[in-house]
């Protein structure tokens, strides 16, 4: 019996769930360092390096897969834990083919701002969407997909979920002290979808809020176009949509164009 587009989209709810699921694995052990960091008191260097060799332990197993789902994880870090600089990055990329700026890899690289000139856009780091978001918010949050500059120069759909290592005041949400996530290359992300979406038997796109196509069976709706349906079903682990028998929209608006990173 053909599957149906709603099944199409549980299948997108579960593969985001389980992403969110790791991230609530990794969360905890990074609060504890940074927190307890914090009431230790002990030199900047002590602190990064424990939040470092913490992130690392969590990430790479997961990085390091055979035909992994992710492309890039780990911390950003905001807190006094790291306060000789306005931002830290513990991030690492898995495996890559081809960068334009890394060239290829055959296994987890440490991202190394330090060769790279992002200054401006460190400098505005909790301005930008997979960062403000969870910690205005205080929970996790689906990004994309947009063309990451700063990593893998690919189309990526990011999620992120905000640390907060110190206990609230009553009556106050905790303070944010920085993020963990996962980056997901679109074309790695079309591998695990599309099997599903190809069994249904009316085109299908799923597209996230402003109608842009993360993956599509429309030869007409490549990546990153913007498309429209009298017909959607809306995720509820990610904020996309699955659209039936989808249709070119017309161009968005140039506020609604800007890319999110």
């Amino acid at each position: 019996m053909p599957r149906s587009a709603r099944d199409a989209a549980a299948h997108v709810d579960d593969v985001f769930r389980s992403v969110s699921g790791t991230l609530d694995v990794w969360r905890p052990p990074v609060e504890e360092v940074l927190g307890a960091e914090h009431v230790a008191g002990r030199g900047t260097g002590s602190r990064v390096a424990r939040l470092d060799a913490c992130v690392a332990a969590l990430v790479l197993p997961e990085l390091a897969r055979a035909d992994p789902l992710l492309v890039g994880a780990g911390v950003i870090a905001d807190s006094p834990s790291t306060r000789d600089a306005d931002v830290h990055f513990a991030w690492w990329l898995g495996p890559l083919e081809g960068n334009p700026v890394l060239g290829a890899t055959t296994e987890p690289t440490r991202l190394d701002l330090s060769t790279r000139g992002y200054t401006e856009y460190l400098r505005d780091f909790r301005a930008l969407e997979w960062y403000r978001v969870p910690a205005t918010t205080h929970r996790a949050h689906v990004t994309g997909p947009y063309v990451d500059h700063l990593c893998t120069c690919d189309y990526i759909v990011t999620v992120t979920m905000p640390l907060s290592p110190a206990p609230s005041s009553a009556g106050h949400e905790r303070p944010v002290a920085g993020v963990v996530g996962a980056d997901i290359a679109v074309r790695r992300l079309e591998q695990e979808l599309l099997p599903a979406f190809l069994d249904v038997p009316e085109p299908l796109a799923l597209v996230g809020p402003q109608g842009r196509v993360v993956i599509s069976t429309s030869p007409s709706l490549p990546t990153g176009s913007l498309a429209a349906s009298a017909r959607s079903i809306a995720c509820t682990a990610a904020p996309f949509a699955v659209l039936v028998d989808p249709r070119p929209a017309p161009p968005a608006t140039e506020d609604e164009d800007d890319p999110p990173d």
